[in-house]
This record gives structure tokens, sequence and C-alpha cells, in this order.
């Protein structure tokens, strides 16, 4: 019914930068909250930065600072922009959304395929 599709992981060394996108389709009435969460090899997934329907956001202490979240609800799409990476941002970064799919239903959590990030020492 809906799926989230990323792009924009991949190699890059120590000090750069990568931009992730996350764009949502299928059955869409709203999307609230979206958000970008991260999974490193042997480790829970955490969130690294959200943003609500209305631009509000919120971010992990390790990537403040450095990352950015942005989107553009015309598109239902979300960004984060990583600059300074570091080897220890290295995982398999997915994308979240809350998403109502007609009127009158709840918010349901969807969850992207993941990409991976991988920096460089």
């Amino acid at each position: 019914q809906v799926q989230l599709v990323e792009s924009g992981g991949g190699l890059v060394q120590a000090g750069g930068s990568l931009r992730l996108s996350c764009a949502a389709s299928g059955t869409i009435f709203s999307i609230g909250s979206m958000g970008w969460y991260r999974q490193a090899p042997g480790k829970q997934r955490d969130l690294v930065a959200a943003i609500t329907k209305g631009g509000s956001t919120n971010y992990a202490d390790s990537v403040k600072g450095r990352f950015t979240i942005s989107r553009d609800n015309a598109k239902n799409t979300v960004y984060l922009q990583m600059n300074s990476l570091k080897p220890e941002d290295t995982a398999v970064y997915y994308c979240n959304a809350a998403v109502v799919l007609r009127v009158g239903f709840r918010y349901e959590n969807y969850w992207g395929q993941g990409t991976q990030v991988t920096v460089s020492s």
C-alpha cells in the first residue's frame, strides 16, 4: 500500500558529505512525522533525525550540527543532508514515515528498505 524508497547512500571518506532521500508513494492521504534511523552491525536501530509535518525537527546528539533533515510535503519526500561524516556514522540508514492511508484512518508506521552509508577513515 505504501512504499518508502531511499536513495543516496554510498562510500565516502571521513569529512565528506552525502545526501539521503526517501520518497513515499502509494495510497496516502496524509503523512505525519518522517525520520531517519540507522543501524550498525550488532547494534540496535536508533533515531538519527525526525521532522514533523510542520517542520519541527529533532536530532540525536551525535549528529547535531552535522546533519540536517528536511522534507518536501508536496513530493512526500524527506531528506537527510550529512556533512562532516565520521567513521562511526557507518550504518544502514532507514527511512520512517507515519502515514494515514484514508480519511478517518489512524497513522500507520512504514519503513524503507535501508541504504548503506560507509565512511572510511
